[in-house]
């Protein structure tokens, strides 16, 4: 009974060498042992896998209804400019305003711009009222609100 049998197992395959004669039968129900067992092995990852996804995906949570729109205009006017608001049911409201504006450009040259005016309102997480005014020009935009940082003072 010498048998020189050399296994290595990967998680694939059973890589063999065989240098005897005898009993090769019992070698082969041996290389089907150790891949049938292999095989289990990989399905049971892959189904356990698959349960974790579902799992995942049914637990993950449903998006809610949007608010709806209880008003929205939008009026624009032939110089260019523009008025439009909107308000939902769940408190939040916005309102700008555009008016062209004529300011020299770089090369001194007169450019119609926009200047652009407004806030807006919504509810934060703890149930206080935000009010943000903005407004827009050549020289930037700006906000100022109670939840926009102040810069600090030198």
């Amino acid at each position: 009974m010498e048998y020189n049998i050399l296994y290595r197992i990967t998680l694939r395959y059973t890589v063999q060498e065989v240098s005897s004669t005898k009993k090769i039968g019992s070698l082969i129900s041996k290389s089907n042992f150790f891949h049938t067992t292999l095989g289990w092995i990989r399905n049971i990852c892959f189904i356990l896998v698959a349960v974790a996804l579902v799992a995942v995906a049914v637990a993950a949570p449903t998006n809610p209804e949007p608010p709806k729109i209880l008003r929205s205009e939008f009026i624009p006017s032939p110089e260019g400019g523009y008025s439009f608001g909107f308000e939902t049911e769940n408190g939040i409201t916005r309102s700008e305003t555009g008016e062209v504006k004529q300011v020299a450009g770089e090369d001194n040259k007169p450019q119609n711009v926009v200047v652009v005016r407004g806030s807006y309102t919504y509810t934060d997480l703890e149930g206080k009222p935000e009010t943000v005014n903005y407004f827009a020009d050549e020289t930037g935009f700006h906000a100022e609100g109670d939840s926009i940082p102040k810069p600090a003072r030198r």
